[in-house]
């Protein structure tokens, strides 16, 4: 359904650009106001260095005899319904004509490309409209070093105007465009990790072949953990320094960082904080023991509608991505306990499957959460057979406490209680750079604090990435007594027991795994990425249902 009055009145140019080479692009740049930075976009701003800078004076319609440029010209027109700052104007013998500057080379015959040719009509059409005489529109390419003029005829205006109709009627929809289907612009666009253009096509079943593996690398920067009491975080020169009694312990480069996490007590510099904070960084703070107590951002997201229609799943409770949720946490259980189960457990893993059945037919969430208990009753009553015989002995008592938290009463205990703080870590700052709410979950109650959409989402993660680390750190013997401590009656790590944790939870978070819907292999710490884009497709309506990822 069309609302007119919540669009603006004025769109800029530069988005009819995005819309004529993808309606979804121009969607949710503008509309969601949803941005990524790439190459291309890092040449473009090059390109644009000279030409941003406003220099010289766009003379009057009436000074027919001015000969001139001027640069970084800003216009708007209320009839075109439009806004536009072109590049230069150049004035000669009477009439203006406006020169856009593009990074790349024309199409193949030496034309300009449709989008360039959209965005340069529409500040032609500006310009007529503000009572210049314009004859002509130039895109420079600057990878070529060459002019393309287009004419501006009557036809061509009109084909402004009707472009600036149709980017407005795609505006006020309440969900984006559909993604393109198979195009080669997907691959090098800016935005193909946010839209997920073959992903959401495969769910939608719009395309016959396989997801092409267009999702972005994984990205240069790390999470930054400082563990070490009494360090300090500040910044200098663009680079966090991390100092203990004035020595230096780290020295990163901004860039670098995906999120800082603190533990226990450390302390920040406020100027260290603003410019994380300024660059969508996170920063999350933790208890000494691990728990995860509160995390600060900068300016939250701007995607207004998917935190709206977040709030409606919470409210109608959701139903039916916890269903998919814990389907999938049951599955993964299963899988683990089967690949790595040391004794006969046959009979368990068939209990298991059965339990995701009837967790993906459940129709109510007591029932929900009854199978989900149930299966988890099995599962760890069954876990320590995952553990080789010559390692039990750390972790025997298990089989007496079962799993337990706060505090945790045996060293498995504490190691599972640790690893999930990390994951819940990761998904909600995941959440916040998608644009989710972490607290507003569709299982988990946000009650006593608690990221409930992070708890949620963390469930089908649990025994793939946790739990497996887990396993891993305990059977290879990375982990031993001397890396834990036992006070007031529970166990907690040592200093260098959480720094051995967190180096073998960032290796599984770099590990790479095929996704059982889309064919690809990418990382784990891209899976969360992806996964939450999915749960927020399917909040917004873009799709019908939540594919968990279920490994086999």
């Amino acid at each position: 359904m069309n609302d007119f009055a919540e669009v603006p009145a004025l769109i800029p140019a530069r988005m009819l650009n995005e819309y004529v080479y993808c309606p979804r692009l121009f969607y949710l740049e503008w509309v969601d106001d949803r941005w990524a930075s790439n190459e291309d976009t890092a040449q473009g701003v090059l390109a644009h260095r000279r030409v941003d800078v406003p220099a010289g004076e766009l003379p009057s319609p009436e000074d027919a005899a001015f000969l001139g440029r001027a640069t970084s010209v800003r216009l708007s027109s209320d009839a075109l319904g439009v806004v536009a700052v072109i590049d230069r104007v150049e004035s000669v013998d009477g009439h203006v004509t406006p020169v856009d500057i593009k990074k790349g080379a024309p199409a193949s015959d030496g034309s300009p490309w449709p989008a360039d040719r959209a965005q340069l009509l529409t500040q032609a059409a500006l310009l007529v409209d503000a009572g210049f005489q314009v004859e002509e529109c130039v895109a420079y390419y600057a990878e070529t070093r060459r002019r393309v003029g287009i004419p501006v005829t009557d036809e061509a205006l009109r084909e402004a105007r009707e472009l600036v109709s149709s980017a407005r009627h795609a505006a006020a929809e309440a969900i984006p465009p559909r993604p393109l289907i198979d195009s080669p612009k997907c691959p090098r666009c800016s935005l193909v990790g946010l839209c997920l253009p073959d992903e959401t096509n495969a769910l939608l079943a719009r395309a016959e072949t396989p997801p092409r593996r267009i999702v972005p690398r994984d990205p240069d920067f790390r999470p930054l953990y400082v563990t070490e009491q009494g360090a300090y975080v500040g910044i200098k020169g663009g680079r966090l320094r991390v100092t203990k009694d004035g020595e230096q312990l780290a020295d990163l480069r901004l860039i670098d960082v995906s999120q800082l996490a603190l533990f226990g007590n450390v302390q920040t510099s406020a100027q260290a904080l603003g410019e994380l904070w300024s660059r969508g960084i996170p920063v999350l703070w933790f208890s000494y023991g691990g728990w995860l107590r509160g995390w600060a951002t900068g300016e939250p997201s701007k995607y207004v509608e998917l935190r709206r229609r977040q709030v409606a799943v919470h409210a109608q409770g959701g139903h039916e991505i916890a269903r998919e949720l814990i389907f999938g946490k049951i599955r993964n259980c299963r899988t683990i306990l089967r690949r790595n189960a040391r004794r006969d457990m046959h009979s368990v893993i068939d209990q298991l499957g059965r339990l995701a059945d009837r967790a993906r037919r459940a129709t109510r969430a007591d029932e929900l959460l009854g199978i989900e208990g149930t299966a988890a009753r099995f599962y760890f009553d069954s876990f320590t057979s995952m553990i080789s015989e010559d390692k039990y002995a750390l972790i025997r008592e298990f089989d007496l406490n079962g799993r337990a938290r706060r505090p945790p009463p045996d060293v498995l205990n504490c190691l599972l209680g640790f690893s999930y703080s990390l994951l819940i870590k990761d998904l909600v700052a995941t959440c916040l750079g998608v644009g989710l709410d972490p607290f507003l979950g569709v299982m988990h109650r946000p009650r006593f604090g608690r990221p409930a959409l992070a708890l949620d989402l963390a469930e089908e993660f649990r025994p793939l990435i946790a739990e497996s680390l887990v396993l891993n750190l305990i059977n290879n013997g990375e982990m031993q007594e001397q890396h834990f401590q036992r006070r007031n009656g529970g166990v907690a790590l040592t200093a260098e027991g959480r720094r051995k944790v967190i180096r073998g939870y960032e290796r599984r978070m770099e590990a790479t795994v095929t996704h059982p819907v889309f064919g690809y292999k990418i990382s784990y710490r891209r899976v969360l990425d992806v996964q939450a884009r999915i749960v927020a497709a399917v909040m917004i309506g873009e799709i019908e249902k939540y594919a968990p990822m279920v490994t086999r």
